[in-house]
Formats: C-alpha cells, sequence, structure tokens
C-alpha cells in the first residue's frame, strides 16, 4: 500500500524505523526486531539507508523482509550522496520486484571517512526525487526539520527547499526529532502559511538512555526542554528508570500531538521494540488500537 494513501485516511496512522546494522554485522538481530514490532501492527516501517554504503548493502533485504515476511508496508530509504543515476535505477528495479512502493529520498549525511566520495549526481533530494519519480510509480516522501537544517542559513532557506521538494513530487514528509511540540506546531504554520500543502508526520525520537543526549546533540542541534533535561539529570544513573521515564515523555508527545488534531506519528525505534511496546501500550486508548492488547 501507499503511504499517501494510508495518510488519506480518517484515522490516527502509526509508523516505526528501524536501521540496519553495521557493515559486517550479521541481520539476525534487526529482522527479531521487525518481527516483533510488527506485532504492534504499525501501518508502515522504514528502513533506513547507510550513507557510505556499508550498511545501506542490507536495506534492500531489511525492506524485503518488512514487505514480504511481517505483513507491514515497507519504507524504503534511499540517499542522494551515496547513489549515482545507475544504482538509482538499479535499487528502484530492485524495490519494486520485492513488491515495495514507498521510497523516503533523502540526500543524506556525507559520513568523516576519509575514502568516501560523495556522488555528484544528486546535490539535493529533490532532484533524487525527481530521478525516481521517472524509475516507476512510487510513493515519494522527504525529510523535513522542524528547528531548521543545521546546515540552511536560515529557516525561510529551509522552508524554499521544502517548497522545491513538493514540486520535485514529494508526497509526504517525516520530521526529524523534536522535543517540544510548540516548535513543531509553529513550524507547521510557517509551512502552510507558505503554501506547502504535503501531509507531514511528526518524528518522536524516545529518549531512554542518557548517552543520547550528547549524541543528538552532536548530529542535530534540536533543542533539549528543560523537562527533559532534568529527567537525563535524575535519572541518568538509573537506566530502567530513565528508559521509563523516556517512554512516559515521548507517550505525552504523542498525546498532545493527537489532542491538537495531528494525525500521524513517527518512531524512530533505534531498534529497540521493548521501547515502542511501552509507548504503544500507553496509547492503546488514545490511538483506539485496544484489541491489539486484549
Amino acid at each position: 500500500m501507499k503511504i499517501r494513501d494510508i495518510l488519506s485516511q480518517d484515522r490516527v496512522t502509526v509508523s516505526f524505523e528501524v536501521f540496519p546494522p553495521k557493515a559486517g554485522m550479521p541481520l539476525d538481530s534487526v529482522m527479531a526486531c521487525t518481527q516483533r514490532i510488527a506485532k504492534l501492527k504499525p501501518d508502515f516501517c522504514s528502513v533506513t539507508y547507510g550513507a557510505n554504503g556499508g550498511a545501506s548493502m542490507n536495506t534492500v533485504a531489511i525492506a524485503g523482509h518488512v514487505q514480504q515476511e511481517t505483513g507491514m508496508t515497507a519504507l524504503a530509504h534511499l540517499t542522494g550522496v551515496a547513489s549515482t543515476r545507475q544504482s538509482v535505477r538499479e535499487k528502484c528495479e530492485e524495490l519494486k520486484a520485492l513488491g515495495i512502493q514507498n521510497i523516503l529520498a533523502l540526500r543524506g549525511d556525507v559520513p568523516q571517512d576519509a575514502d568516501f566520495v560523495p556522488s555528484k549526481d544528486f546535490p539535493y533530494a529533490s532532484e533524487l526525487m525527481a530521478e525516481i519519480r521517472h524509475q516507476g510509480d512510487f510513493c515519494i516522501g522527504g525529510a523535513c526539520y522542524p528547528e531548521g537544517h543545521v546546515e540552511s542559513e536560515d529557516k525561510f532557506h529551509d522552508i524554499n527547499t521544502l517548497r522545491i521538494k513538493q514540486e520535485a513530487g514529494a508526497d509526504y514528509l517525516i520530521s526529524q526529532m523534536f522535543f517540544d511540540n510548540d516548535i513543531f506546531y509553529n513550524f507547521m504554520y510557517r509551512l502552510r502559511d507558505a503554501g506547502i500543502t504535503l501531509p507531514v508526520i511528526p518524528g518522536i525520537m524516545p529518549l531512554t538512555a542518557f548517552k543520547q543526549i550528547k549524541h543528538i546533540k552532536k548530529i542535530s542541534g534540536t533543542n533539549l526542554p528543560a523537562q527533559l533535561l532534568a529527567i537525563a539529570d535524575k535519572f541518568h544513573n538509573n537506566p530502567e528508570a530513565m528508559q521509563q521515564a523516556g517512554i512516559v515523555y515521548a507517550s505525552n508527545q504523542i498525546i498532545d500531538l493527537v489532542a491538537n488534531g495531528i494525525k500521524a506519528f513517527h518512531l524512530y525505534t533505534m531498534n529497540k521494540p521493548e521501547i515502542v511496546e511501552g509507548i504503544m501500550a500507553n496509547l492503546r486508548h488514545v490511538l483506539g488500537r485496544e484489541e491489539q492488547h486484549a
């Protein structure tokens, strides 16, 4: 099923993201993760793409497993920084053969690897989207950044980039993580005011381990509210309490989004099904999914 059709339904939709293991590592753990989260019956499951072509080798295999063996709709990531026109055509043919109709087209981050040479074919995600559009009847998603992309000149440039993605054929957007819902609401107002009408799925990252804080600040510059920092300060030496508090914080974020009319959300699972299970158990009545826990 195409994600644009899923999003058009009159209900709250739920999706998860998993990532391939590092190059050379077995696929068993991520396959077990997908089997476990499939029991929660998400509307789709996305599979990320390694920027330097290492972990990316397994993206199609995992997406195929998701699509054909778990009963979930698969969304395969594809990055321009690691792709040539020829490799995009080949990947699209592989995805077609597996019955996968959905691609998330990203520019991708250039890894800090002296041996990696970025592709010059797709300097922007919008150009990758246009190429995918030529390769078949795919439903194409893109990324957006409620707090602005770290490389953007300013928020006006960021909004214009999203307008270009819309014109290039994007069907919807999935947001970068955020921990303050007011930032997301303000972002949505600016999008609509600029004439960008694409559905936007907010991306929710459960912050369940203290080490995630430094990593998040390093890669995204995402604002961490005082409430979340207080949780981390209080429970950083108690992993079980930190995990429980992170699950509750993410659950409360989603409750507020649903209460304010948001009809979709995307959970970054970090390949930890127990985190997703905890959140979904908290939300079963809010989302009308009581039957999954009967």
